[in-house]
């Protein structure tokens, strides 16, 4: 699977142009490489883990000015910049890093918003260190990458905070319209990137707030919902319209989009539906999955009953099942919410799970216990049908299995029952079926992902693109972005090519 645009020969211009700038060449005589390279990363500063697993505050409080210069002076501003192949969204991340290392905040936010339409998102939730920050030049020597998804993250809330926002160039009005269904990450870029380009954009969304799985799977202390009411407010002045309570294949389906003057449609609903493993017990009160735990948490701001009246079962002894960030953010979010113990239990090992180590450490840090190479089997219940406990199987480990990892193996006679009153599944998700289903034509595979063209994102039908979760079956927020990027160009292409859409046209339905 692609999740990278490739770096074209326009794009090597421009990175080779902005690396021969007199001020770069400046920047790199003040400073030579070996003086760099003996520079230590910058920490992040986080709030003590017995103060915060009690509320929901942010965890990660960021860089200052001061420490986010010295961390970008470490950068070597390579003249063939590995960081910028490993972005899922290509930032053009040596420039933007030296002028962090000049001081000018706002350019250097300025820069990131050329690709990224939601970098106060992707400088908190992006796995950087497996992208941008495991191809860096200083870490193959060193050892240690430049701190990029800390510096993103630092500019992007100096935009915010200072009010030194930099709108990039947009085109001309084209009088072309697009139809971007699901504001969530890859509909968001999407959104932002065709704006720019001159479109008029709608995007329509089935909840009331936009954001998708940024909204109501990721917690406040990991992403506070105000940067994200920022970044929308941010597409809404490039002239983006949303319109919220609007179901795409209830409300109206894509034939009545295209049928309203839409040149072109983007699928970008998503993966909300949740996996469960299929064992008694699951319909027990106190048994969730993580999408509507998480949905009620954060969206629903159960977080601040009763203030907010979406109570969920607090949980004396809470059990997360999975090793992704998803149950991480689950079971972190259980501590906060009052749970005297909060475990984790994942059929592999350690090694082989798939969350953050940044995400990892933080739970380890606020009291989550980990139980590696366990499975329920079963989940038991009291006389009034909430649960109670539930049994378990250990695991040990086998072969690889295809996704590369050794499959777990069940230990005979190694059987046991533990006590829990909170258990949240957090095993995966699926693609939402409901554009499929009402969409004749429009090709899925097996699982029911979207069918697309790599290169373009284009899917069976005419006209209809898509990207993000609901192609892939569930992966990062930035590969759902570069997804977006890739559907954006053919998007832009097609829209230039057809007729002028007509004022006025439109979906009828709730706005």
């Amino acid at each position: 699977m692609s999740g990278k645009p490739p770096i074209n020969a326009a794009l090597e211009a421009e990175l080779r142009a902005e690396f021969e700038r007199d001020w770069r060449l400046e920047l790199r005589r003040t400073v030579p490489v070996k003086d760099r390279m003996k520079i230590g990363r910058r920490p992040m500063p986080q709030r003590p883990a017995g103060e915060r697993n009690r509320d929901f505050e942010e965890v990660n409080l960021g860089l200052g000015p001061e420490d986010a210069v010295i961390e970008a002076r470490r950068c070597l501003d390579c003249a063939k910049p590995a960081c910028v192949t490993g972005c899922p969204v290509r930032i053009d991340i040596p420039t933007f890093v030296k002028l962090v290392e000049k001081g000018e905040f706002a350019a250097a936010a300025a820069k990131i918003r050329e690709a990224n339409s939601l970098p106060a998102v992707c400088g908190r939730v992006c796995p950087q260190e497996t992208q941008c920050e495991e191809v860096c030049h200083l870490r193959k020597a060193t050892g240690v990458p430049v701190a990029i998804g800390n510096l993103e993250r630092f500019v992007s809330d100096f935009e915010r905070c200072e009010g030194g926002a930099v709108f990039p160039a947009c085109a001309p009005p084209t009088g072309r319209k697009a139809a971007v269904v699901g504001a969530g990450p890859a509909g968001l870029t999407v959104a932002g990137e065709l704006a720019r380009r001159g479109h008029e954009v709608t995007v329509f969304e089935a909840l009331h707030e936009a954001g998708g799985v940024l909204v109501y799977g990721i917690p406040e202390f990991r992403l506070p919902k105000s940067i994200l009411v920022a970044e929308v407010a941010y597409l809404e002045r490039l002239g983006v319209e949303f319109r919220m309570n609007f179901v795409v294949g209830r409300t109206a389906t894509i034939d009545d989009l295209i049928a309203g003057g839409y040149g072109a449609v983007f699928l970008g609903t998503g993966a909300g539906l949740p996996n469960f493993m299929g064992i008694p017990g699951e319909n027990l009160v106190g048994v969730y999955s993580a999408n509507e735990y998480l949905t009620r948490v954060n969206l629903m701001r159960a977080y601040d009953f009763p203030r907010y009246d979406t109570p969920v079962s607090p949980g004396r002894r809470a059990a997360v099942i999975g090793g992704g960030n998803v149950a991480m953010d689950s079971v972190r979010t259980a501590k906060r919410l009052g749970a005297e113990e909060a475990l984790i239990v994942y059929r592999r090992s350690r090694a082989e799970m798939p969350a953050r180590i940044e995400e990892v450490h933080h739970a380890e840090e606020e009291g989550v216990a980990f139980h590696f190479l366990t499975v329920p089997t079963r989940y038991l219940g009291d006389g009034r049908g909430r649960v109670r406990a539930m049994e378990c199987l250990r695991m040990e480990l086998g072969e690889p299995d295809g996704s590369g990892r050794r499959r777990p193996v069940p230990v005979p006679g190694s059987e046991f029952t533990t006590e829990v009153d909170l258990v949240v599944c957090a095993i995966g998700q699926s693609p939402n079926p409901l554009i499929p289903q009402t969409t004749p034509g429009l090709r899925v595979g097996k699982w029911g992902t979207i069918d697309v063209d790599w290169g373009t994102m284009a899917t069976s039908l005419p006209g209809v693109y898509s990207g993000g979760d609901i192609v892939r079956g569930g992966a990062t927020v930035i590969l759902a972005m570069g997804d977006a990027r890739i559907a954006a160009a053919a998007m832009d292409r097609r829209l230039r090519e057809g007729p002028v859409s007509k004022p006025g046209a439109g979906p009828e339905g709730e706005a």
